[in-house]
């Protein structure tokens, strides 16, 4: 268990400001203090800036999730060969905090919460120009819900996302001169032994205003055609490289979460259809926007994977990459939490 002791004793290692508030400074922990710097960065920027309470709670769980991203970068970066290593250290010292503030202030306020599973990730990517490291900003498949139904013109009342198998009945009735709502039937006949995947579908129903009720359907290759270039065989499934002692030892076959991957392709085109209404567009959003990776980096998005020591999955790029350590990631709680803030007992702010 940690205690306040270890707490405050690595608070006390933090360098401390030169205006007269070192008590004040030595008293929080390492994620308040960082949720302080944000504030004074953007405030900087900004000429003014209110948070709610819970948009500051967010900022310190960013302080965390970025934390464990520059360690395990970090880390890769240390077991590289020396000629083959950068020679910038993947630490706080390196990293671009104007920069990172105007980002973490812009998530927060939309309510991404790196806490949450597949709601935003972190990775670190260096920007050679400044020599520091920019903090990337990927918006998983859950972020992409939350900002839909946010942001959204007509955000349908609910949301149906499926995956379709061989043994399933699915039947499309779509709108026409004779029927004015348009609608499906599916049936799942053999529920534990459903053969093979076919494709998927998603529909938006409207309660008060049927007649905008809309469905859509991919058979395999169309959802294939979505799968990104750099798709990780330990989610997508197929051959993946083995490695031994730092060199690649051969290549094995695993099955991968090929289910999960085709309902995350359709649920991402399923929100990705709802349009986005200009008069809800506030600076929050747009700064979001203009940070998001486009979709014709691939070269970048292939360096995030391998800079990353994790796996990359995307449905499709312009949504962003999702970075996940493991099929099913957990939030993270009060222990986490406190562990993560005295492990990082070195940072400049």
């Amino acid at each position: 268990m940690v205690t306040k002791t270890k707490e405050a004793e690595a608070a006390n290692t933090l360098p401390a400001q030169q205006n007269g508030s070192e008590i004040a400074k030595k008293s929080a922990t390492p994620s308040e203090r960082f949720s302080n710097m944000v504030m004074t960065e953007f405030s900087g920027k900004s000429g003014g800036l209110g948070l709610t309470p819970f948009q500051k709670r967010l900022i310190q769980n960013y302080f965390i999730s970025i934390d464990i991203a520059l360690k395990a970068a970090e880390e890769k970066r240390m077991k590289k060969r020396e000629s083959d290593r950068d020679a910038l250290a993947v630490i706080w010292q390196n990293v671009n905090m104007e920069g990172l503030a105007i980002h973490v202030v812009a998530c927060a306020r939309i309510g991404f919460d790196p806490a949450l599973p597949n709601h935003i990730n972190m990775m670190p990517f260096k920007n050679n120009a400044m020599n520091k490291y920019d903090i990337v900003f990927i918006e998983g498949y859950r972020g992409k819900e939350l900002k839909a139904n946010k942001y959204g013109y007509e955000v349908p009342d609910d949301v149906v996302v499926e995956v379709v198998y061989s043994s399933d009945v699915f039947k499309v009735i779509k709108k026409d001169l004779n029927n004015k709502i348009e609608s499906y039937v599916f049936e799942i006949k053999e529920p534990f032994n459903r053969g093979e995947i076919v494709g998927g579908f998603y529909y938006h129903r409207y309660d008060e205003k049927p007649y905008k009720n809309k469905l859509m359907f991919y058979n395999r290759a169309e959802i294939e055609k979505r799968k990104p270039k750099y798709a990780s065989a330990e989610f997508w499934g197929g051959t993946k490289a083995t490695w031994e002692n730092g060199k690649k030892s051969g290549t094995e076959v695993v099955e991968g979460w090929y289910h999960e991957m085709v309902w995350k392709t359709v649920f991402r085109a399923a929100y990705g259809d709802i349009a986005i209404d200009s008069q809800k567009i506030d600076d929050a959003f747009m700064e979001f926007s203009e940070q998001v990776i486009p979709d014709d980096k691939d070269q970048l998005k292939n360096e995030i994977r391998e800079n990353s020591g994790k796996e990359t999955i995307s449905m499709d790029f312009q949504e962003a990459v999702e970075v996940k350590p493991e099929p099913q990631a957990e939030p993270l709680d009060e222990l986490k939490v406190k562990k993560a803030e005295v492990s990082q007992p070195q940072m400049n702010f």
